[in-house]
């Protein structure tokens, strides 16, 4: 069931005026998906690293040349919007691809079911002082594609809820459209294929709470919620919440499919190894 962008934002806006945060979840599988709707998730993300993620794999394999991310994230809407009841999906596009019309691509994304999207893979994840990150800008590829996908999108009425890693580019994606910005932190910690290096609960409070100030300089109206880095258990997205004024949810994708998962079936093996024979 696709959502129009109304539709979705009178949902979102009214569990933010309910007190409740807003908590989108990545969803590399159907039964990621199915399960997460019904903990009472309020957006469903479908995006190339959720295939990599539920494989095994670390999530910036989404970002290396593993695959077609723009297709990937096609052939896995088939899988998941079948199973999605009531929530809004939307489509983890990367909006530096040079083989698509954007346009079109988005147009067909609609028709396929999807409620919104989400710029990713997305170069924002490298750094910005790094010379490979120069190169990528220089000659075609950079963020500000990431910023016109969003603006077409919304141009067509989808929901648009990009990921922003500095306040110029909360600036940006808000000026392009944008209803949710989401505060991205940085790979994920924790789990057996989780980051290491990451900043601290403090530090990523106060990086949040800028992307949000800058945000709302531009449109009061848009929606912060955080995502990545050390904010990976519910305790941590707590805190974040707690520290920052005017932040109303969090995303997350290893958080609410990985790490559960790592969790579980770890836990139900070795249950059954202990049977007394």
């Amino acid at each position: 069931m696709r959502f129009t962008r109304s539709d979705s934002l009178e949902r979102l806006r009214s569990t933010v005026e309910d007190g409740e945060p807003i908590i989108g979840a990545g969803a590399g599988t159907g039964i990621s998906a199915k399960f997460a709707e019904r903990g009472g998730v309020d957006l469903l993300i479908i995006y190339n690293s959720g295939r990599y993620r539920m494989n095994g794999r670390g999530s910036l394999a989404g970002i290396l040349p593993y695959g077609d991310a723009n297709e990937i994230v096609v052939e896995m809407g088939s899988e998941v919007l079948p199973v999605v009841e009531d929530t809004p999906v939307l489509a983890g596009v990367n909006g530096t691809d040079p083989f698509r019309d954007m346009d079109v691509f988005i147009e067909d994304l609609r028709r396929r079911g999807f409620s919104g999207v989400q710029n990713f893979p997305t170069v924002g994840l490298i750094d910005e002082d790094s010379t490979f990150r120069q190169n990528i800008e220089e000659t075609g590829m950079g963020y500000d594609k990431e910023v016109e996908m969003i603006r077409e999108a919304s141009d067509q009425g989808m929901l648009t809820c990009p990921y922003v890693f500095n306040e110029d580019q909360a600036r940006a994606m808000t000026e392009a459209g944008a209803d949710v910005v989401v505060s991205h932190m940085g790979l994920t910690t924790s789990g057996d294929i989780g980051a290491e290096t990451a900043l601290d609960l403090e530090t990523a409070a106060e990086r949040v709470q800028a992307h949000h100030d800058a945000a709302k300089a531009v449109n009061d109206d848009v929606m912060v919620i955080c995502h990545g880095g050390p904010i990976a258990w519910p305790d941590d997205a707590e805190y974040v919440l707690e520290h920052t004024e005017g932040v109303v949810g969090f995303f997350g994708a290893s958080s609410i499919e990985r790490l559960p998962t790592e969790e579980a079936i770890e836990n139900q093996a070795r249950e059954f190894k202990e049977i007394d024979v």
